[in-house]
């Protein structure tokens, strides 16, 4: 395959890209008209192929399918060894893939654990681990850019979920600690935190008004956020605009992260 010039324009990849909030990120990424190729990514190749072919069918990028689980470290060697051979770098790696299981403490095995913990953070840690080899090398531009999807649980503890919040607050470490190791290499390292968003793995709020009235309750705008909410800040840290950024963490959240539940309510009255 033909490598594509890239003094222009970016290759990136985005885990778990075949819908939701990864779906909603390789579109504003191709919308934006700032890459060359994008790379998506499923654990069925064919969910992965049909948003590779929307890309395409927009017109301003070229876009290829790997299979992959984050689970596995094989699957991320293979994400990241298909994109450098396909488009033949990275500029922008997004680790979105996750998972979560609303489980007591006491009933949590320890397989249930090590799978959380597997997708939420060992597999982008693999991933990183392995873009930023090629990132340190590259030129014309030279560096790259990882952004990290995380959770407002990143910070607020979440009952129930023990792996999940324990996975998501390993990656704001290390994600901060991948900025401060690479700053040196001009590769930037950042956390997307987004809040309560309308995704399969918040389908009980459409299915459940009491859940959906107390979920509310804890967010001041007074609503589910929408996956291209969240996409907006990632393509925005991907971009050349956020380039004196790293290190940070992005909360789209609707103001969960200000602990409303110590405030007044938040109806209309007040």
């Amino acid at each position: 395959m033909a490598r594509v010039e890239q003094h222009r324009r970016k290759i990136a990849i985005v885990t778990g890209s075949s819908k939701g909030i990864g779906e909603a990120i390789v579109m504003a990424f191709s919308a934006s008209k700032e890459y060359a190729g994008i790379v998506t990514n499923s654990r069925r190749l064919e969910e992965a192929q049909r948003v590779a072919d929307n890309i395409k069918k927009e017109g301003n990028c070229d876009a290829i399918a790997i299979e992959a689980d984050m689970a596995n470290e094989a699957d991320c060697l293979k994400l990241i060894e298909g994109a450098i051979k396909h488009f033949g770098r990275i500029d922008v790696l997004v680790n979105n893939a996750g998972i979560q299981k609303e489980i007591p403490l006491e009933e949590t095995s320890t397989e249930q654990w090590y799978k959380t913990i597997s997708v939420d953070l060992t597999g982008p840690f693999i991933c990183s681990r392995e873009a930023i080899k090629h990132m340190v090398e590259q030129q014309s531009p030279p560096g790259g850019c990882i952004i990290n999807i995380s959770s407002v649980h990143q910070i607020i503890p979440k009952p129930l979920y023990v792996p999940y919040a324990t996975a998501k607050a390993g990656i704001e470490m290390m994600t901060k600690t991948m900025a401060l190791e690479f700053a040196k290499h001009n590769i930037r390292a950042n956390l997307v935190a987004p809040g309560a968003i309308e995704t399969d793995m918040n389908r009980e709020l459409k299915e459940n008004t009491q859940e959906l009235e107390r979920t509310l309750e804890q967010i001041p705008i007074r609503r589910i956020g929408r996956p291209e909410e969240v996409a907006n800040v990632v393509e925005f840290l991907a971009s050349h605009k956020a380039s004196y950024v790293t290190g940070a963490t992005f909360f789209v959240d609707g103001g969960m992260t200000l602990y409303p539940s110590f405030a007044p309510t938040f109806d209309e009255k007040h």
